[in-house]
């Protein structure tokens, strides 16, 4: 872990995420993992950013159900493709999906489908960047870094703050 990032906890319905930060801008939100766990370090004597307090700030709005988009400073690491597959997401609306062959034809090529696929799954922005709003063509919930429980309940929850609908109608118990 670059020693210049800056790693805060936050609390959240779908566990802790970290929030990482450049000092400038946000360069990660992620969820718990042992990996993750293993990169984090002690922030008890570093200044917190303000990109970071304004992240979180934020995603508990978003949680709370009062927030559909998302208005921070971002920098993503990623190759140019990835990078275009990230803004091609922050497209995705609030409350919608879309499948991966949608998200490649979004690019300008259906035969990108694995590659579009890949740069969705190294999202590094979790929840802010939207890669949870991808799924399959058939409408199944399929990859997500976060665990597909916890994307299931970022769509049902945006769904239920998009619609109105109760949780425990988007998608039937299996």
């Amino acid at each position: 872990m670059n020693t210049d990032h800056i790693t805060v906890q936050m609390a959240s319905p779908v566990g802790c995420i970290y929030i990482s930060s450049d000092g400038n801008s946000i360069i990660s939100v992620s969820f718990r993992t042992p990996e993750i766990d293993a990169l984090h370090t002690d922030l008890n004597e570093k200044a917190v950013p303000s990109c970071i307090e304004l992240c979180a700030n934020q995603l508990s709005e978003y949680f709370s159900g009062s927030r559909r988009t998302f208005d921070l400073p971002l920098s993503p690491a990623g190759t140019e493709f990835q990078q275009r597959v990230w803004k091609q997401l922050e497209q995705i609306p609030y409350g919608r999906t879309i499948s991966y062959l949608d998200l490649a034809k979004q690019l300008g090529d259906p035969k990108v489908i694995r590659a579009a696929g890949t740069a969705n799954g190294k999202n590094p922005i979790a929840i802010i960047i939207p890669c949870h709003r991808v799924i399959g063509s058939n409408g199944d919930l399929v990859g997500y870094g976060g665990g597909l429980p916890n994307k299931k309940w970022l769509l049902e929850h945006e769904q239920q703050h998009y619609h109105g609908i109760s949780q425990a109608s988007l998608f039937p118990q299996s």
